[in-house]
């Protein structure tokens, strides 16, 4: 089986996955808002069932997805540490952008 970083590689997974992050979706749904075919939706949405990422279920004459968090914690474990890595220079960057402003506001001042 593809690793969840092969899923979410693929650009159209990636925006099923944000559209249902927002709210269920049917297929008709999903190919409306992201102007798929309907085929195109079902193949990813399938391989995206396998992965465990979404989960259906039978509402009347149409079949719901909904996001399943649980394969999504592998990927944030992942990016745990880069996270830590960009806190840390934004942190910094912005550290010297308010000393920037300061000696600018000091030399302004005279």
């Amino acid at each position: 089986m593809e690793s969840s970083f092969g899923i979410i590689a693929e650009p159209n997974r990636r925006s099923i996955l944000r559209l249902l992050a927002a709210s269920e979706c049917s297929v008709g749904e999903i190919e409306r808002e992201l102007r798929m075919s309907q085929p195109s939706v079902s193949k990813h949405l399938r391989v995206l069932r396998e992965a465990g990422f979404v989960e259906s279920r039978v509402e009347a004459q149409r079949r719901v997805y909904r996001l399943r968090p649980e394969p999504l914690m592998e990927v944030d474990e992942w990016l745990a540490p880069f996270r830590r890595f960009w806190t840390a220079h934004v942190d910094a960057l912005e550290r010297h952008l308010d000393r920037m402003e300061q000696t600018s506001s000091k030399g302004k001042k005279r």
